[in-house]
């Protein structure tokens, strides 16, 4: 069973009237037929958003395939994120994802030590309680909020394998939500965009201070433990390294997990399509890698041109941003057969929601168990899914999701062992 993208024939492509910074542009559903119509295009095309600001849009697989692995053209170092456009981030050169090669490679080799395919399959049954326990609401009989439960999912499947205490994960849920979604009324401070980033990372990093500032003390076997003792280079990690790769490890897990998850089930209720992907457990790899493809959680990524150089055709001048948009990428149909379609079966898929090149997101291991996991008993368990009430989506140009998905389902009288 294959589900068409409704979306793509209903919103025109109109240059000088689209305004891709627009959170609303991606909560409506409308930016797969901006993207689609920007891939025909034989240039890039340029977003004039103030007098002194603008950036270049990539749509193109090939193009941001190129951007992503370039390091030496394309930097992170001066942010990577819309909002910081024009303003260099402060954490350029410091935190994992707005630091360069070959110290970014030095700094994610100690991560990536400690998320070890291997590392992260020891956690498998951990993380198989954590989902049955999440998902046991849904068996109830009423209305279960999937998006809800999803958005909480990365920190429970996180916060054990740091050690964090369970305490804190809800609060942490929310502050890390409100550093993705400052737009969204849900997570705002009264105050505003500005004021809710600025308190949200604030108070990720003091927490993060005190928590490292503690374990040292109490080393354990839990990934942070492993993070502040593991020896690379002759060394162990500074403080400030370890909060830093807490920081992205956190903000990465909580953009990529839960969206794969809630697009599947905000869209795909009554198409037949979870039907077809539960009488197939055997797809279930191959069906939430399209999740991924479909979803592509991580909205967008910017860089800067280090130099002159051309894209598409287009001339790139030297300090000008460059803007991938990854779910345009993910449909590019010159690498994606039938790219607007739902497909469980889609293979090769070598799609770009985890990044690609040396900023390959670190965390890619754990999110692959927790969501095979994840659909494995959600399809086992339950069938009859239905939408309770209209989802309603994350308000974010950074982040694509559901943040509310109300369903009902019912228990499986012979679940899947």
């Amino acid at each position: 069973m294959l589900v068409k993208e409704a979306a793509v024939s209903r919103c025109p492509f109109r240059p000088p009237t689209t305004d891709l910074v627009d959170p609303v542009l991606y909560s409506s559903g409308a930016a797969p037929a901006v993207w689609r119509d920007m891939s025909t295009l034989d240039r890039l095309h340029w977003q004039q958003v103030d007098a002194d600001r603008g950036f270049w849009s990539v749509v193109t697989y090939a193009e941001a395939d190129q951007v992503l692995r370039d390091t030496d053209t394309f930097t992170s170092e001066r942010g990577t994120l819309i909002d910081l456009l024009g303003t260099d981030d402060p954490a350029g050169g410091q935190q994992l994802a707005v630091t360069d090669p070959p110290l970014h490679t030095r700094r994610q080799a100690r991560l990536k030590r400690a998320l070890t395919n291997k590392a992260v399959d020891q956690q498998r049954e951990t993380i198989r309680s954590l989902v049955l326990e999440l998902l046991e609401p849904l068996g109830e009989g009423g209305v279960f909020d999937f998006g809800r439960a999803m958005m909480a999912m990365p920190m429970w499947v996180t916060g054990t394998m740091m050690g964090l205490p369970r305490s804190d994960w809800e609060w942490l849920t929310r502050i890390t939500t409100m550093c993705i979604a400052a737009d969204d009324p849900e997570y705002q401070d009264p105050d505003g965009k500005d004021a809710t980033l600025k308190k949200a990372h604030l108070e990720l990093f003091c927490y993060f201070q005190d928590v490292v500032g503690h374990r040292r003390d109490h080393l354990g076997d839990d990934l942070l433990s492993v993070l502040m003792s593991t020896r690379f280079e002759g060394r162990t990690m500074s403080p400030g390294e370890v909060i830093s790769n807490c920081y992205s490890l956190l903000l990465g897990a909580n953009v990529t997990t839960p969206h794969a998850p809630t697009f599947v089930m905000a869209e795909l209720p009554g198409s037949g399509v979870l039907e077809d992907w539960a009488r197939h457990p055997e797809l279930n790899k191959s069906a939430y890698e399209e999740a991924l493809r479909w979803a592509s959680p991580v909205n967008h990524v910017m860089r800067y041109a280090t130099s002159d150089t051309v894209l598409r055709g287009t001339p790139v001048a030297a300090g000008e941003a460059v803007v991938v948009w990854l779910g345009g990428a993910n449909r590019d149909e010159r690498v994606f057969a039938d790219a607007h379609t739902f497909d469980i079966r889609r293979r090769p898929n070598k799609h770009l929601a985890f990044g690609i090149g040396p900023h390959y997101c670190v965390g890619h291991s754990v999110a692959r168990v927790t969501l095979g996991i994840l659909f494995e008993e959600l399809l086992g368990r339950y069938e009859n899914f239905a939408l309770a009430a209209r989802p309603e989506r994350l308000i974010s140009t950074f982040a694509s999701g559901y943040k509310h998905v109300p369903v009902t389902a019912r228990r499986r009288s012979n679940p899947a062992s």
